[in-house]
């Protein structure tokens, strides 16, 4: 099989080589992300297997389409960069990871609420600087305070037993509640109600045209003030303009992001010799009750390999088939 990497950075390189023998694959390494643009370096290739800001539009599927490309493998669960009603039209089979590791990302999500609330990045900062004072460090118990967490598949699952440990209370939304959770004291209702009784938000929904903003202007209004929202999921869950107004005014006390709408120009680069252009993620680093994470959530020893044994299995099962227990449809 003649697979074309795409986005594939060192650590691609070094979770999938040690499978190509296996799986029989010949693998070209592309570090740019697949764009219209980059669409030709496929040629030859009839598996494409692209990560998260990977552009997999109608007009990107049309040009793999006559370059002989069978199928797209994504590296992840998540979906949404890619045309599936152009995808089924054009006979082009997709794949992807749909559980890699949820608990890499609850904890994730997890420890982005602990290091916003006790302050461990700007404590951590001012050590190194000989500055010991406790001003300004000050923090909460997360015993008893109330979480909301919006979608309760995996990873939300794990959350909320995680935050169970904690001895929280618990609010989810989700279009089908889990009978498990709510046998463990979890509590399903209305989204304005999590709004609107939750000390913290997490957001770990998948990204729709329904989700797409879902914190925004509107939403904030319920939050209690001093609010602390996290998101691990899909960055146009937030609307970011909306949080920065919420930011300056205290209605947001904290915001713990791992993705950002516009990350796909910024993420997975080295890009600390550059002046950023995006005016609205720099004013977000200005916050001091802002901590950004650069879509690091997944990224656990055990995810990575496991990713990447399933992205080669679902390139096997489908090439050999047509079919496989991970394919997504329109």
């Amino acid at each position: 099989m003649k697979i074309a990497m795409f986005s594939s950075q060192h650590w691609v390189h070094q979770a999938f080589e040690p499978l190509a023998g296996r799986f029989d694959a010949d693998i070209d390494w592309l570090e740019p992300r697949l764009t219209l643009h980059t669409a030709a370096l496929a040629a030859g290739c009839e598996v494409v297997c692209v990560f998260v800001n990977d552009e997999l539009d109608a007009a990107v599927l049309e040009r793999l389409k006559e370059q002989g490309v069978r199928l797209v493998a994504l590296r992840c669960a998540g979906f949404n960069n890619v045309d599936l009603k152009a995808a089924d039209r054009l006979g082009i089979g997709v794949v992807r990871v749909s559980a890699y590791s949820p608990h890499a990302v609850a904890e994730h999500a997890l420890g982005l609420m602990l290091c916003l609330n006790r302050r461990f990045h700007r404590s951590w900062v001012r050590l190194r600087e000989g500055n010991f004072a406790l001003d300004g460090l000050l923090g909460f118990d997360m015993h008893g305070k109330t979480v909301g967490v919006v979608g309760t598949g995996r990873i939300g699952q794990v959350l909320c037993r995680l935050l169970g440990g904690f001895g929280c209370r618990i609010l989810a939304y989700d279009v089908l509640p889990n009978a498990e959770l709510v046998a463990s004291g979890v509590e399903y209702v209305e989204l304005d109600r999590l709004y609107s009784e939750s000390d913290i938000v997490s957001l770990h929904c998948p990204l729709t045209k329904e989700t797409r903003h879902l914190v925004n202007e509107t939403s904030l209004g319920y939050m209690k003030h001093g609010v602390m929202i996290i998101n691990t999921s899909r960055g146009p869950l937030v609307d970011s303009k909306a949080v920065i107004a919420a930011l300056k005014t205290g209605k947001v006390g904290y915001l713990g992001l791992d993705v950002y709408e516009e990350e796909q120009e910024l993420f997975f680069e080295d890009r600390s010799e550059e002046v950023i252009q995006d005016d609205v993620f720099v004013r977000l680093q200005t916050f001091p009750n802002v901590l950004i994470t650069a879509h690091q959530a997944f990224f656990t020893k055990e995810a990575v390999d496991n990713i990447a044994e399933t992205t080669m299995e679902n390139i096997k099962r489908y090439l050999e088939t047509g079919e496989s227990e991970n394919c997504v449809k329109a």
